[in-house]
């Protein structure tokens, strides 16, 4: 969030304030940029890994610029990497599930409602960093 504090003396009395300035309207480029750090993550299903690799080269490459690109890249980067670690457990437990046979339609079920989750969460992401505003994934690890 872009934040800045402007200290002033008021009246006779010296009493200090202090003002802080919030930037509610990111740049047009910015929430573009910001919108496609959430919704790149999306090809990582036609190559089939790589879910972290946009948000990761917005945020390195564009850190500086804007801090709410900034954070909105961090932030997809943050839950890409959580949904990696998520699909690593996932996909032991439907393993585990399918070798003892009973669990066959719960293996099932986790191994689509996982990218179903994943795919809807971004999809938020992307429409809420389009319009500016600072979205947080639900059940994110933060990692940066």
């Amino acid at each position: 969030m872009f934040v800045r504090l402007a200290l002033t003396w008021r009246g006779a009395g010296d009493t200090l304030l202090s003002a802080m300035e919030v930037d509610p309207n990111p740049s047009a480029q910015s929430r573009q940029w910001a919108m496609l750090a959430h919704l790149l993550t999306l090809l990582g299903y036609l190559v089939g890994f790589g879910h972290f690799l946009p948000p990761l080269v917005i945020w390195l490459s564009k850190r500086d610029e804007d801090e709410f690109l900034a954070d909105q890249a961090k932030e997809s980067l943050n839950f890409q990497i959580t949904f990696l670690l998520a699909a690593i457990v996932g996909g032991v437990v439907i393993v585990l599930l399918y070798l003892s046979c009973i669990g066959i339609p719960l293996a099932i079920l986790l191994g689509l409602a996982l990218p179903i989750a994943h795919l809807v969460f971004v999809l938020i992401a992307g429409l809420k960093a389009s319009d500016g505003v600072r979205y947080r994934y639900p059940l994110t690890i933060r990692f940066f």
